[in-house]
């Protein structure tokens, strides 16, 4: 049976605390920049950059990310859909904050930093997510995490959003529910 993790209220507080704890943990905003995983981190990093404006008043650049190439299963599973990765800053020297919708193993993530290393050297990359899932496979851990949940692998989280046509709400699946989702092509980012 699926069940609701957070409601749009509770996402819009979580990621107001996690744009305040970026500005403090980075002393303000100077070289600070966000880049978003396709897709719902994208969405999740516009939405930040909007809340530290109405805080600091600063512009913060955002990046869009595709690591479909970077993936370490990129032989075995072939991308069904690529996205756009656009980059309209320079990530050298600069603090980086990646974000995504929901952490799960940790290879997305890695995947993520391998793409940004190729673009240059930042000062610093961070991680903020809204859903940590947990099931790490690598040794990567968020500096700035929405909500803890802990899941059992036959379970899924899938994070609707508004700007996919979606009222906001984080969803836990039960994983045949799941399928039976994919099989109907019904959208929606899922880890």
């Amino acid at each position: 049976m699926t069940k609701q993790l957070l409601d749009s209220k509770e996402i819009e507080r979580t990621l107001t605390r996690i744009s305040h704890e970026i500005i403090e943990r980075n002393k303000g905003t100077e070289g600070l920049c966000l880049v978003g995983i396709q897709r719902g981190g994208v969405h999740l990093a516009e939405r930040i950059a909007k809340k530290i404006k109405n805080t600091e008043g600063a512009d913060i650049p955002v990046g869009s990310l595709d690591i479909s190439f970077y993936r370490d299963d990129f032989r075995i599973r072939q991308p069904s859909v690529v996205s756009r990765t656009d980059m309209p800053f320079d990530v050298e020297g600069k603090k980086v904050v990646i974000v995504d919708d929901v952490f799960f193993t940790g290879r997305s993530i890695r995947a993520a930093m391998d793409a940004i290393m190729d673009m240059g050297r930042p000062a610093l990359v961070q991680l903020a997510v809204l859903v940590d899932r947990g099931h790490r496979e690598l040794p990567i851990r968020a500096d700035y995490a929405g909500k803890n949940i802990p899941t059992s692998r036959g379970e899924r989280v899938e994070v609707l959003l508004e700007e996919d046509g979606h009222a906001d709400s984080v969803l836990l699946v039960p994983e045949e529910e799941a399928k039976d989702r994919d099989k109907n092509n019904r959208p929606g980012g899922e880890k």
